[in-house]
């Protein structure tokens, strides 16, 4: 009742809105992906300008219970004409405020590469990604059962601009669907939901659908991760990973039977999850999977030339609600991940989680540099906060500059790559050898000299009569 109460807030408020401009969307086709915890809505909008001035920005609008839950925006536009052809560029998106605008929106703005000029069309491809829109209905459910959940939304495009003519698909994990709203020219074909074509809608219609359907994916939520990745110079880039992971599906009720598991994973305990599997760099070694207890046996890792597969398997398996801690370790070729441009050396990696399966909560990535580096600067493809830290290791002096990265609400699709810049002299390498060098002479040094130093009583010494005295007088009292 919230959700439609929100939106009872949104259709009121946007009745006396002025209008932005002079552009329309002549058509619109939304397509959303529900195959996954992970709620991917892709939309092809094609623009057009009606007025005489040219236009230099496309807005987006999102209610704002669902932005939310925004974790990943991007917007680009094909060159070239026909569907399909010619090459894509990625535009910039950022958060506006009109004037104006009902509060319970939120804005995002595109920025067009250059003015859309009267008469003038453009394509756009929007990708939105969000997380912790599908909620568990019920609840709570036991072994038995299947987890089912709802996800609620428009099934007209909601914008500031008209629409001429859209449509909407909702792709689910398979055809087994409880519920679902029915609109004016709604119809099912296998496991998709098809809504419209819908023609000529003012702007910021919006029209509630909602869909119960069963979906027993993985819902592995990492409520934290630490990645902490050191450079060496002598040739390897260490990488340890701390998860503290939920199952953030229905949780379960009653009793666990291991037994009833074990003979029919699939019935008796569907919505469960028991593996993952991380994609790692194609040349990583020294690989190890381990918890708060010890090292877990329980793994499986392959790889060829393009990538490296690491299989994990929790000691128990994974129902809604249950939590666990574990970390893995790896090491990487110093060459595949350093490089030299501009009199500066930078670190080239990627940013996030290398399990799909996976949604982060909260993301802090440490990059150790060696000491004595300096000059420091990160280049991200997307907001980040940053600051930095001091690690002592061994052999360490002053310690070892730490640049630490935190984003929350991280998704597969951050897995990109990001820079880390910095400046090291190459002197500063001999820091360690020459201490370990010098440590070893300094103790050489001091065995000599203990061996060669006379440390007995000197015999003129009154503590040197007074042993003998008592040497003399033992001899006395006590012959053997």
């Amino acid at each position: 009742m919230g959700f439609r109460f929100d939106l009872f807030i949104v259709l009121i408020a946007v009745l006396s809105v002025p209008v932005l401009s002079d552009l329309i969307l002549s058509k619109v086709d939304r397509r959303i992906d529900l195959t996954s915890q992970v709620v991917r809505i892709t939309s092809t909008l094609k623009v057009e300008n009606s007025g005489n001035d040219p236009v230099s920005e496309v807005l987006l609008a999102f209610p704002e219970h669902q932005e939310k839950n925004l974790a990943y925006l991007t917007a680009s536009f094909r060159e070239g004409k026909g569907k399909g052809k010619g090459s894509t560029s990625s535009l910039p998106v950022e958060v506006v405020h009109p004037q104006g605008m009902p509060p319970a929106l939120v804005f995002y703005s595109v920025s067009l590469p250059k003015g859309l000029g009267k008469g003038e069309s453009l394509t756009l491809d929007v990708l939105v990604v969000f997380t912790h829109s599908l909620k568990p209905f019920p609840k709570e459910i036991t072994q038995a059962d299947f987890q089912l959940v709802v996800f609620q939304d428009s099934g007209h495009y909601l914008s500031p601009y008209e629409v001429k003519f859209q449509s909407l698909s909702v792709k689910l994990p398979d055809a087994r669907i409880e519920s679902y709203t029915r609109l004016e020219n709604t119809k099912t074909v296998g496991s998709e939901i098809k809504y419209g074509p819908y023609e000529n809608h003012p702007p910021f219609s919006y029209s509630p659908i909602v869909v119960h359907f069963e979906q027993n994916q993985p819902f592995a939520v990492a409520q934290q991760l630490v990645r902490e990745i050191e450079i060496s110079h002598w040739g390897n880039v260490q990488v340890t990973e701390h998860y503290k992971l939920i199952h953030a599906g229905a949780q379960s009720k009653g009793e666990f039977s291991r037994l009833d598991y074990q003979a029919r994973p699939h019935v008796r305990g569907a919505s469960a999850f028991r593996h993952l599997v991380a994609k790692l760099p194609p040349r990583a070694h020294s690989v190890y999977f381990r918890d708060e207890i010890g090292n877990i046996s329980t793994s499986h890792l392959w790889g060829d030339l393009k990538k490296t597969e690491l299989e994990i398997e929790p000691r128990y398996p994974m129902f809604g609600g249950w939590k666990t801690s574990f970390f893995i370790g790896y090491g990487l070729p110093l060459q595949d991940f350093l490089f030299e441009s501009g009199g500066k050396r930078f670190l080239n990696i990627t940013f996030g989680c290398p399990m799909n399966e996976v949604v982060i909560d909260n993301l802090i990535v440490k990059v150790v540099l060696p000491e004595g580096s300096r000059d420091i600067s990160v280049s991200a493809p997307f907001a980040v906060k940053q600051w930095q830290e001091t690690k002592l290791s061994h052999l360490d002096v002053v310690g070892r500059p730490v640049v630490v990265l935190e984003k929350t609400n991280v998704v597969p699709e951050h897995d990109q790559h990001f820079q880390v810049y910095y400046k090291f002299n190459n002197i500063s390498l001999l820091r360690e050898p020459l201490m370990l060098i010098s440590g070893f002479f300094f103790l050489f040094v001091t065995c000599i000299v203990y061996m060669h130093v006379d440390m007995s009583i000197s015999k003129s010494s009154a503590s040197y009569v007074m042993k003998l005295l008592w040497e003399e007088a033992s001899r006395i009292l006590c012959p053997i």
